[in-house]
């Protein structure tokens, strides 16, 4: 079940937020994405709150502003929706700078990218200071249907041997002279597409057949079993609690 290597998002450290058992950092993250979702969006004050929060755990865990910044970088695309809807909602118009936006579309636009990024820096928070291998022990721990667990696992097992066969194949093409210049193009690589498909098919039932044969039946064994203090689950239980004491205060101020 063990990845067999970390991942990029990880960043090795000994802080007291690494070493809090996976399962009590997911139930952290997860109660903290449901207050910060819950919040109204008229309480800017909150978010700014649950971003000095957030900042409190980096701190503590000792990542890098740098670090954090680059990995939300992600969030890109829906950044570029949350810009739109001001100019494409319908309703009371307000002028800004010259131009005429939907009072509902700020709104919105600022319900999403608030909410939005609050939720990507805790995950990315969860994802540095705490291994895949963990947090899929911690998922276990958590009994998440086993069947899960293990699709999560052979996913964090073999994407990158995917990729690589990917990364195989567009050397194979750029080394006769193949470039993707415009729509004309599309026949090659959706056919490339379709033979990682084929592959990675191919590859998935020669795994399954070889754990057949070493006695699979359906079930991973359990390599460690991940236990938490009260004292570990009271530290984790830090962030929402006092998240969801921002909100509280959001809907009643």
């Amino acid at each position: 079940m063990a990845a067999g290597h970390a991942h990029k998002l990880y960043r090795h450290g000994h802080s007291a937020v690494h070493a809090l058992p996976p399962h009590c950092k997911l139930v952290a993250v997860l109660g903290f994405v449901v207050v910060v979702v819950a919040t109204p969006r008229e309480a800017v004050w909150a978010f700014a709150l649950y971003a000095v929060l957030l900042a409190g755990v980096a701190a503590a865990a000792r990542i890098p502003a740098g670090f954090l910044l680059r990995r939300l970088l992600i969030e890109v695309p829906f950044v570029l929706f949350a810009v739109l809807m001001p100019f494409v909602a319908q309703g009371e118009r307000v002028e800004v700078l010259g131009m005429s936006l939907s009072v509902s579309g700020l709104w919105g636009a600022w319900n999403v990218l608030a909410k939005g990024t609050l939720g990507v820096a805790a995950s990315v928070l969860l994802a540095a200071t705490t291994e895949l291998r963990e947090l899929l022990l911690g998922l276990q721990r958590l009994k998440l249907p086993p069947l899960l667990v293990q699709i999560a696992s052979f996913m964090i097992r073999y994407g990158d041997v995917v990729t690589d066969e990917l990364r195989r194949m567009s050397v194979a093409r750029r080394s006769r002279g193949f470039e993707a210049r415009g729509p004309r193009h599309w026949g090659v690589l959706a056919k490339t597409a379709g033979a990682l498909f084929i592959r990675s098919y191919e590859r998935g039932e020669r795994v399954h057949l070889a754990m057949l044969s070493r006695g699979y039946a359906g079930t991973m064994p359990v390599i460690d079993q991940v236990t938490a203090s009260r004292t570990q689950w009271a530290h984790a239980a830090a962030l929402p609690v006092t998240a969801l004491a921002v909100c509280l205060m959001g809907w009643t101020l």
